[in-house]
């Protein structure tokens, strides 16, 4: 079996994508591909539209099966290709795109789905959310991008344990620490005073030390869903007078100014707090990578919604507990043995990429109290109840074990494609047999 995969953003683009529309797609090909491997010859290609039905050409003449994965969400997703293609996407929202937009007929998914004949996504939400729109029946299979196998190896000696002592990191790039930070800096305009970042400074390494009860999230700041406001004001809030509690924000972004300057002037509305926040924006090398999975207690989630969230699913496989809601993605995976579970509730809103805004569908807004209580809780825990957090951070490993691991990509794609060839091919004379 060829298979042939595509992202728009690939290994020479991703440095300045970071933060742009779609980019993850690049990472979820990138889990995806070392269990393609095992079930096919896997060929990535730059154009789809000049190099797919080359290939497949070449395997009809010689009676090999061949998919095209496009990883990339259906609306851009080529639909006139010979070669049979299935969209490989991530969705968090209630319905899927249902009616054509903005002059593009592909943002009607239906059109896109039912051409291609079925699809793969990473949560049993959107396949339900898919079949809503389509029906009972349509072929679309939920595989997670299979993180697990990576990072319980990487959590393994750490799993359930607290670090002993303070955590050093290298980071190559820029932290704000706000007990070093000036944070008048960043007041409106007519207040300011005091020295802010250079944000265009040289990028230089500098280490970062970490103690105490220390909770992660990893997130784009520029993507709406993430609701980082709620995430940073309920834990100055709730640790206002907790020393040894700390927050890190790992940024995921391709500009620096753009990344910190909004979280920075938060930092400073929510004043007064002697809890720590720490923003990186950076490189981290896998072993300090390793190194902030090691000092986090808990990885933190407060997003509208979730395609599947890999910082959360790499934090847990090396068995972090979570703080986060049980909505979208995260029904698959979150419960309350593994996670402090944030209330939500659902609110209209818009499609992402629909310019009209209409409202069409809901997404899930956390609840701030809520968030709050799953804080003080979580804290409690961390400081007071070792053999609670020991058996959560267990309970963390094996569930995503059973959600993202290679065994069950493998075993979940091996079924489908199979069964995809089976309906697509048997009664083609040149693909019999292969």
């Amino acid at each position: 079996m060829l298979i042939i995969i595509h992202s728009e953003t690939n290994q020479h683009t991703i440095a300045q994508n970071l933060g742009r529309s779609e980019y993850s797609y690049y990472f979820v090909l990138k889990e995806y591909r070392p269990v393609l491997e095992r079930l096919g010859r896997v060929v990535e290609v730059a154009d789809p539209l000049t190099e797919v039905d080359a290939l497949y050409e070449e395997c009809r003449a010689s009676g090999e099966p061949c998919v095209f994965l496009s990883f990339s969400p259906p609306h851009r997703t080529p639909v006139h290709l010979m070669c049979p293609t299935l969209p490989v996407f991530a969705w968090e929202f209630s319905t899927i795109p249902n009616e054509p937009f903005a002059g593009e007929p592909r943002n009607d998914w239906r059109t896109v789905l039912q051409a291609c004949g079925a699809a793969i996504t990473h949560s049993s939400y959107t396949v339900n959310a898919v079949r809503e729109a389509m029906d009972s029946d349509y072929p679309i299979v939920a595989v997670p991008a299979p993180v697990w196998d990576r990072f319980a190896a990487r959590g393994a000696p750490l799993q359930g344990q607290p670090p002993n002592g303070p955590v050093r990191l290298k980071i190559k790039g820029l932290v704000a620490d706000s007990r070093k930070l000036d944070l008048n800096a960043f007041a409106p305009r007519p207040l300011r005073t005091g020295k802010g970042l250079d944000f265009h400074a040289p990028v230089r390494e500098q280490e970062l030390l970490l103690d105490g009860v220390v909770y992660t999230s990893v997130f784009n700041p520029g993507d709406g869903r993430k609701n980082w406001e709620d995430m940073l004001s309920a834990f100055c809030v709730t640790f206002r007078e907790v020393e040894d509690a700390t927050l890190v924000l790992k940024l995921t972004h391709h500009d620096a100014e753009e990344a910190l300057s909004d979280i920075l002037h938060h930092l400073y509305k929510n004043q007064s707090y002697r809890c720590r926040i720490v923003l990186i924006y950076g490189y981290l090398a896998d072993a300090d990578y390793e190194r902030l999975v090691q000092a986090t207690r808990y990885v933190v989630n407060t997003s509208y919604g979730e395609g599947q969230c890999l910082p959360l699913m790499e934090f847990m496989s090396c068995g972090k507990p979570a703080v986060a809601p049980r909505t979208t993605a995260m029904i698959d995976y979150l419960s309350a043995d593994n996670a402090f579970l944030i209330d939500s509730t659902d609110e209209l809103t818009a499609w992402p990429h629909d310019p009209r805004k209409a409202f069409r569908t809901l997404r899930y807004v956390t609840n701030w109290t809520s968030l709050c209580t799953a804080y003080r809780a979580s804290y409690a825990v961390a400081k007071d109840d070792p053999q609670r957090y020991a058996q959560m951070a267990a309970q963390a490993v094996s569930s995503l074990q059973d959600f993202c691991s290679q065994a069950v990509a493998e075993q979940r794609l091996q079924v489908f494609l199979g069964q995809l060839f089976e309906r697509r091919f048997a009664s083609d004379p040149e693909m019999r047999g292969a």
